[in-house]
């Protein structure tokens, strides 16, 4: 007979595993908790406590962590060991299910509370819940090459590999045994980052896609990997593996970067519509006529494009079909083979905009399109030959708003290490900043807080250049009008070099950039940075301070009439990707 030691934390769904083992002819070892659920079930199951020749000590913390338990898991499938634990009356332990103690959740509730972490009320709830006897028969029960469950997901499986007759077991077996040792590391290396304050830390990733190669041919293997769940009580519904592939030949290295890209992009843009709590009714008020189906005032419809990570067409609108317009036509010759990501359903109408808008010859080519959904007919239409175009879905993508920004630290390789900061999960917040311009033509009158009244349109073109600017590679200046990016000049050595690359790609778009707004990353260490968008008829630029010549910058855009919306560079400098 074949015994199975079942120890969980959570019982859920425990009972219904126990009988399918015993059915199969396990006799079932459990320990306390789990004794007392089986037992109360119905189930014939054998304490622990009677092997180890005694109950839980020291108020729980000591169980399983015995000669005779770690005995029946270690030994060998020989006839010596087997003869060895028979004299000592051990069984030898063929299955071990076992979960953590939710450790994660714990330090979750203590990071939460900044003033409460690492304090000894803390510290004490947080060993409480740190499960040493769990990884510990984890990883013995790996090191033995046992049946380890320790992934509720894997109950129905094994259950039907033993039916089965156990086929390819030691692959089966090492499957499990790397996921045992898998979530061990990680709930092991969530105590340290824990107790070390953050001085330790690191990945624990599972691939769950490979990629053809890397960012060049040259460069294999390469994948993805999916860091593990560090919290029951959050789930990012965003996260990268989240969009599922519907069509198309799986993504490539390059295409699940721009993917990250242009997550970080049109979060943002959400982000700061929600907080300014901008309507779209200023394109009515410009004669802008609404093109395609139904939008909302409250919910902009938002088309972003990039290539090689950087926005090259980026919109806001009231129709889905006017979105993807503007998106497109911020660079007609950029987005040739870019992707494109939207927070609406693409149907057929709109798939029949993204291939031939302003195509005089032919049919656009796109890498990928990523949308919350996509109607069948859309896919047949955007097909390319040898699936070419990658078409990905997240409903998540159709709810965005300040909510939407990923919380997570961000991890870069250098030789050696890696470097951690927080996520940039900043939110231009336009009722705070300082307007020390107006707009020519506008009231010269402040308001009651001293600043200059910004229209709608100001509004949302400031915004969704910073968003655009701030998630392009640095240094970036930016520029908008009529809610869509017409120039974006990214990496660039110097300031003025930015504002002369985005007015270049304004004006070989065919754009006209009188009235535009722009966005720099950071201040302007020079007046020639302004003046060079003052020559191409920017009427409001938004920057930070701090630059020793911000009095001259304020004052040339008052002398010429722009609009200057200004927050200090230490909250607001919007570096990325650098």
């Amino acid at each position: 007979m074949k015994t199975a030691l079942i120890s969980v934390y959570n019982k859920e769904g425990i009972v219904e595993f126990a009988k399918q083992l015993a059915d199969l002819g396990f006799k079932i070892l459990a320990s306390g908790g789990t004794a007392k659920a089986l037992s109360s079930a119905g189930l014939e199951v054998t304490d622990v406590a009677s092997l180890v020749g005694g109950a839980a000590i020291l108020g729980h913390r000591v169980v399983t962590l015995s000669r005779e338990v770690h005995a029946g898991l270690l030994a060998k499938d020989d006839e010596a060991d087997r003869k060895e634990l028979a004299d000592l009356k051990i069984p030898f332990i063929d299955l071990v299910c076992c979960d953590l103690y939710p450790l994660a959740d714990e330090i979750a509730k203590w990071d939460a509370d900044k003033s409460a972490r690492y304090t000894l009320k803390a510290n004490e709830a947080v060993v409480d819940k740190t499960d040493i006897g769990g990884p510990t028969m984890l990883r013995s029960g790996a090191k033995g090459r046992r049946i380890v469950v320790c992934d509720p997901l894997d109950r129905t499986r094994v259950v039907e590999w033993l039916k089965g007759g156990e086929q390819n077991k030691e692959e089966f077996i090492s499957s499990l045994v790397a996921k045992a040792e898998y979530i061990v590391a990680d709930y092991v290396l969530a105590s340290a980052r824990y107790h070390s304050t953050g001085k330790l830390d690191g990945l624990v990733g599972e691939q769950i896609l490979e990629a053809k190669y890397g960012e060049n041919g040259w460069q294999q293997p390469s994948g993805l990997f999916q860091t593990a769940d560090k919290s029951a009580n959050y789930i990012d519904q965003l996260s990268i593996a989240n969009f599922k592939l519907v069509a198309g030949t799986a993504p490539s290295y390059n295409n699940l970067a721009d993917v990250d890209r242009l997550l970080q992009t049109i979060t943002h843009i959400a982000a700061g519509f929600d907080v300014n709590n901008c309507t779209l009714s200023a394109s009515a008020a410009l004669g802008i006529s609404p093109r395609g189906g139904e939008g909302s005032a409250d919910k902009p419809m938002i088309a972003v494009g990039v290539k090689h990570g950087n926005p090259c067409g980026a919109a806001v609108s009231d129709s889905p079909a006017s979105a993807i317009e503007k998106m497109l036509e911020g660079d007609l010759r950029a987005i040739f083979g870019g992707v494109v990501m939207v927070n609406f359903e693409i149907d057929e109408k709109l798939a029949e905009v993204l291939l031939t808008h302003k195509m005089e010859l032919g049919r656009r080519l796109l890498d990928g399109v990523i949308a919350p959904s996509f109607t069948l007919s859309a896919i047949d239409l955007m097909k390319r030959k040898g699936d070419k175009c990658r078409f990905l879905v997240n409903p998540a993508l159709a709810n965005l708003s300040k909510e939407s920004l990923d919380s997570h630290p961000r991890f870069r390789y250098v030789r050696g290490g890696f470097l951690k900061q927080p996520n940039y999960n900043f939110v231009l917040d336009l009722n705070k900043c300082d307007v020390v311009a107006p707009f020519m033509g506008q009231s010269e009158e402040p308001d009651k807080s001293g600043n200059y009244k910004l229209s709608d349109q100001q509004k949302s073109d400031i915004i969704l250049a910073w968003a655009v600017g701030s998630t392009s590679n640095s240094n970036t200046v930016t520029i908008t009008k009529n809610q869509m990016l017409i120039g974006n000049g990214v990496g660039q050595q110097d300031r003025v070099s930015c504002c002369q690359l985005a007015i270049k790609r304004a004006t070989d778009a065919n754009h006209d950039t009188k009235g535009a707004a722009a966005y720099s990353d950071s201040f302007f260490p020079f007046v020639d940075g302004v003046e060079t968008l003052s020559l191409a008829g920017i009427k409001s630029i938004f920057a930070t301070s701090g630059s020793v010549r911000d009095e001259e910058i304020k004052k040339f855009c008052v002398d010429k009439g722009i609009n200057l919306v200004m927050l200090p560079d230490s909250q607001a400098r919007g570096f990325f990707g650098h």
